[in-house]
């Protein structure tokens, strides 16, 4: 993410996309069939099978509150404001009854717990969710607590609860052990009714004293049905689109607003008890969508972002700090001399993803389940990093992570923007020294998408490949929210990508970002998917997406309008590759113009075509049209049939479409 600040100055150049801009046809000229050239037997670029992925980072509510299925907020009493999210009911309050105990020197990871002396008036303690709780009706929950019981005596009744405080879902624990040591202990209960905005009440009965901790509570229905796991259905929104890899923590996430405040992942592994809290960066990054309840509890951790990886069959893509916390805000920066912490969480990482179960690390992987390497091809040093002094930083970090594993491949930043002096300086550089994979980032307006179609095609073909690691079209300032995912955007986004596609030897790799957004907590839009308690949906710009992840290909080929790539000739944008394992021709074209377009595709080559094949469409005459919950397809694939007269194919395109042609062919 670039800040600048205010964040409404981010969206201060950006254009209506105007019929210049887009490049619109007249009516005349959409009647005049246009001749598109395909060579379809003429491989001239391979696509790599992680080309399209997808980037996640904790923003937006995107981990707690989102894809972490944990419904219970501040579970742990870490918050800045140790009853954030909590509220206490009690007829006849006694001093010293209930307190918060910090106990930092004997555990700095998870000092704070709830202590109960209990007399003889029950109380409730009540958990308001993130944003509420989205409750399912006939669906298990599943409560668990940590608690060490000094006097035995005390019942706890748990209930969810309706806005009317109805009951709508409860159950019971006895904590049935008692002495000094910290328990953890279970209960299950089934919900009656639905509700989107449910709170989480534990009523304590009898008498006793009583410390608890690690309040927690998860549906029944998460991702493979892991305990304390996923939420099933945003993690299905992803698996649904096959990505080649997934981009984590971050992000800005990875940075931090100072160096204390940094994402290490060495605290985000083993038992969720054990993991420090931290507060999120983006909890007050932008007055005016503060978060003050914006924490990061790590129950989705390094770990966890592994297995995601596996489960969706995604290369893991981790980015580390590289000694520099986030440039915009404190600049702060480790000194040389003591980078070698930072270096060393580097190297460990590798060995906790791939060693041996004898190393340390791989050890450490076997102990949480996963004696099998997740073998790990690659990581960034670094996010959105900058300047001299982070050119310092990253020759440290190579020559280490080279030295040990030389065929180990590094993401490099080339700073906030594509384009400037920052840019310039860090792309020559990491170029001259022959750097991996340099990580450009763009935000830009829809006009800057189409200008940009043909940004790779005069790149060098050696030496150092593009990772598109951020891009999002940002729509006009005066659209706000889930609203700027407008088909506008994403048709926009579809043609840059034909771009990046035709150019899959320099672009080897390409993610959206951000990922995810709550509707009722977001900081940052435009965003893939939206979310709220119980429900998700993609995007306009989420469909454009899968439609390149699920159709990537294996080979480009050639396709040009008048011998020239299609980079926005009346307003059309294509590309082409052959799918060698599908046996398949597919053919990606965007028409920007406000008209229909005639187009009669010449397929030359030896490939044996099919005479029939598919039309998958995403079409709206509404430039700004949006998905929402209330209608999640209204800008979606509709697929049709297709017939080819020998190796002649003629379509006609509608205004503001983007199309995926496949045609089947054998060898």
């Amino acid at each position: 993410m670039k800040l600048n600040y205010p964040i409404k100055s981010i969206f201060s150049a950006c254009i209506a996309y105007a019929a210049i801009g887009a490049g619109y046809t007249t009516t005349a000229q959409a009647q005049t069939a246009k001749v598109i050239k395909v060579k379809t037997d003429q491989p001239i670029a391979k696509v790599q099978p992680n080309m399209w992925g997808v980037f996640f980072e904790d923003i937006n509510f995107g981990a707690d509150g989102g894809i972490y299925a944990e419904l219970i907020k501040n579970r742990s009493f870490e918050f800045t404001k140790p009853l954030m999210g909590w509220s206490i009911q009690r007829k006849n309050p006694k001093e010293g009854e209930i307190l918060v105990v910090n106990r930092k020197e004997v555990n700095t990871a998870n000092p704070r717990y709830l202590q109960v002396k209990k007399q003889t008036d029950d109380f409730e303690l009540i958990n308001e969710g993130f944003k509420g709780i989205g409750v399912k009706k006939g669906l298990r929950y599943d409560f668990s607590l940590m608690y060490r019981q000094l006097t035995p005596g005390v019942k706890l009744v748990l209930m969810l609860k309706d806005a009317n405080n109805k009951i709508i879902g409860q159950g019971t624990l006895t904590p049935d052990q008692t002495g000094n040591d910290w328990k953890k202990q279970s209960a299950s209960f089934i919900a009656t009714e639905a509700d989107p905005k449910a709170k989480f009440s534990i009523l304590f009965q009898g008498n006793g004293n009583i410390d608890v901790d690690m309040i927690s509570l998860f549906p029944g229905d998460t991702w493979k049905n892991r305990p304390q796991g996923l939420r099933a259905d945003m993690v299905q929104l992803l698996a649904d689109m096959k990505p080649g890899f997934i981009r984590f923590p971050g992000g800005c996430i990875v940075e931090g607003t100072d160096l204390a405040n940094r994402y290490q992942w060495k605290k985000t592994i083993g038992p969720i008890e054990n993991r420090q809290l931290i507060i999120n960066r983006w909890n007050t990054e932008f007055p005016y969508r503060a978060a003050p309840d914006y924490f990061q509890s790590f129950g989705l951790g390094f770990f966890e972002y592994f297995q995601l990886a596996e489960d969706i069959g995604s290369d893991a893509l981790p980015i580390l700090n590289c000694g520099m916390a986030c440039q915009f805000n404190s600049a702060e920066v480790a000194s040389l001399d003591e980078l070698d912490p930072y270096v060393q969480d580097a190297l460990d990482l590798i060995e906790f993803a791939n060693g041996d179960v004898t190393t340390k690390w791989g050890k450490m992987r076997a102990d949480l389940g996963h004696p099998k390497p997740f073998n790990l091809k690659m990581m960034g040093v670094g996010n959105e990093n900058w300047g001299p002094q982070y050119l310092e930083r990253l020759a440290i970090f190579t020559k280490a992570i080279k030295a040990k594993y030389p065929d180990f491949k590094i993401i490099n930043s080339s700073g906030t923007d594509p384009e400037g002096d920052r840019f310039n300086l860090l792309n020559t550089t990491l170029r001259n020294n022959h750097a991996d994979f340099i990580d450009e980032h763009y935000y830009r307006p829809a006009d800057w998408f189409l200008k940009n179609a043909g940004r790779y095609d005069n790149y060098p073909r050696n030496g150092s490949k593009v990772f598109v690691g951020e891009y999002a079209v940002h729509a006009d300032s005066k659209i706000e929210g889930s609203n700027r995912n407008n088909w506008e955007s994403a048709l926009a986004s579809a043609s840059l990508m034909t771009g990046l596609e035709r150019n899959a030897d320099v672009v080897q790799m390409a993610s959206y970002a951000p990922l995810f957004a709550n509707i009722d907590a977001w900081q940052w839009a435009p965003d893939m998917i939206w979310v709220d308690n119980l429900k998700s949906y993609g995007t306009p710009d989420y469909y454009v997406q899968k439609q390149f992840s699920t159709n990537k290909g294996t080979d480009v080929v050639s396709i040009t309008l008048d011998n020239k790539n299609i980079i926005g000739q009346d307003g059309l944008y294509a590309s082409a590759v052959t799918d060698q394992v599908k046996k398949e021709l597919i053919i990606k074209i965007a028409n920007n113009a406000n008209q229909p377009q005639q187009i009669d595709f010449d397929l030359e080559g030896k490939l044996k075509l099919k005479s029939k094949g598919t039309n998958e469409e995403i079409a709206n005459s509404n430039l700004k049209q949006v998905n929402s919950f209330e209608n999640p397809e209204a800008v979606s694939p509709k697929k049709s049939t297709i017939n080819l007269k020998g190796k002649k194919l003629n379509i006609s395109l509608k205004p503001y479409s983007f199309n995926v042609i496949k045609i089947p062919f054998t060898t």
